[in-house]
C-alpha cells in the first residue's frame, strides 16, 4: 500500500519538490537529487541501478532517497519523473517541436541530445549572470581556472580563448606542487573559475573556499543547478550535459566558453579586432 506522503510531490513537479527538500538529504542522496533535476529526460527511464551508476552512488541510496521524498519506493519516484518529462515534452511540442524527428541511430540520438542541451542551457542562463561573468573576466587582474580530469581540457581551452584577447590566465588541473602554488597566490585581485561536471572534485571545493577566505572573486561553471561548488561561488553559470552515451555531453560547455569569449570581445571590439585579424581567426 502506498504511503500517504507519496501524494506530496504530486502537488508540484518532482524537480521543484526535490529542490525544496534538497538541504534535508545526505551527501549521497544529494548526488541523486542533482542528477534527477538536471538530467530528467534520462532519469525518467533509468532503473534504480542505472541511476545509481550515473549519480556515482549505490542503488540502495536511490531507494532511500525515494523514501525520503515520501515515495514507497523507486518505481513511484520514477513514475513522477516520467509524468514531469511528458509534461515538458508536451510544452516543447506546443512551442514548435524538436529539431529532429528521428531517433533511430546513435549519431542522431547524440545530435538530438546536444541540441537539447544547448536549448536547456540557454533557457536556464540569464543575461544578468552572463554579463556579470563577462565583466568579472574583463576586470580581473589575475585569473586562475581550476578544472580536473575531463574539465582540465576545457580549462585549457578557456585559457586559450582568453589569450587570444590578450588576457592571461593560469590553470590548476591537479594537486601537484606547482598547481597548489598557483592556488597559494590567490588574493583579492584574483578571479577564481571552477569547471565541474557531476560531483565536484575536492580540489575545486578547496580552491573555492580558499578564494572566499582571501577575498577573491569566484565563478563556478557547472552542469549541476545545485552544485556544491556553486554554493560557495559569487557567480554561477549552468550548462546542460545530458547524453545517451557513456560520457557526458560537453557541447553546451564549449558553447558557453565561446559565449564568454565573445562577450569579452564585444566589450571592446575596436581594441581586439586587429589582434584577431593577425591570428586570421575570422
Amino acid at each position: 500500500m502506498t504511503k500517504t506522503a507519496t501524494k506530496s510531490p504530486q502537488l508540484k513537479s518532482l524537480s521543484d519538490y526535490i529542490q525544496e527538500r534538497f538541504e534535508e538529504f545526505s551527501r549521497s542522496q544529494k548526488d541523486v537529487a542533482r542528477y534527477i533535476v538536471d538530467h530528467l529526460d534520462e532519469a525518467a527511464f533509468l532503473t534504480a541501478e542505472e541511476l545509481a551508476r550515473r549519480a556515482s552512488t549505490s542503488s540502495s541510496t536511490v531507494v532511500r532517497f525515494s523514501q525520503a521524498l515520501g515515495f514507497e519506493g523507486y518505481p513511484e519516484l520514477q513514475q513522477a519523473a516520467i509524468e514531469e518529462y511528458r509534461t515538458t515534452i508536451a510544452a516543447s511540442a506546443t512551442a514548435g517541436g524538436a529539431l529532429f524527428s528521428f531517433d533511430h541511430s546513435e549519431l542522431e540520438g547524440s545530435l538530438s541530445a546536444d541540441y537539447a542541451n544547448l536549448e536547456e542551457t540557454a533557457r536556464k542562463l540569464t543575461s544578468d549572470q552572463v554579463n556579470a561573468s563577462v565583466a568579472a573576466l574583463a576586470e580581473a587582474q589575475r585569473i586562475v581556472i581550476v578544472g580536473v580530469d575531463q574539465m582540465a581540457f576545457f580549462a585549457s581551452y578557456l585559457r586559450h580563448t582568453l589569450s587570444l584577447l590578450d588576457i592571461r590566465a593560469e590553470i590548476v588541473a591537479s594537486t601537484g606542487g606547482e598547481s597548489l602554488q598557483r592556488l597559494g597566490r590567490i588574493d583579492e585581485n584574483t578571479l577564481v573559475i571552477t569547471l565541474s561536471a557531476g560531483r565536484a572534485h575536492p580540489l575545486l571545493l578547496r580552491a573555492m573556499k580558499l578564494a572566499l577566505h582571501r577575498g577573491a572573486r569566484t565563478l563556478a561553471i557547472s552542469d549541476a543547478t545545485m552544485s556544491e561548488v556553486g554554493e560557495h561561488a559569487e557567480l554561477t553559470l549552468y550548462f546542460s550535459s545530458n547524453s545517451p552515451s557513456f560520457n557526458r555531453s560537453h557541447t553546451a560547455l564549449m558553447a558557453l566558453v565561446q559565449g564568454l569569449a565573445h562577450g569579452l570581445y564585444a566589450r571592446d571590439e575596436a581594441a581586439h579586432k586587429d589582434r584577431i585579424r593577425a591570428y586570421k581567426l575570422k
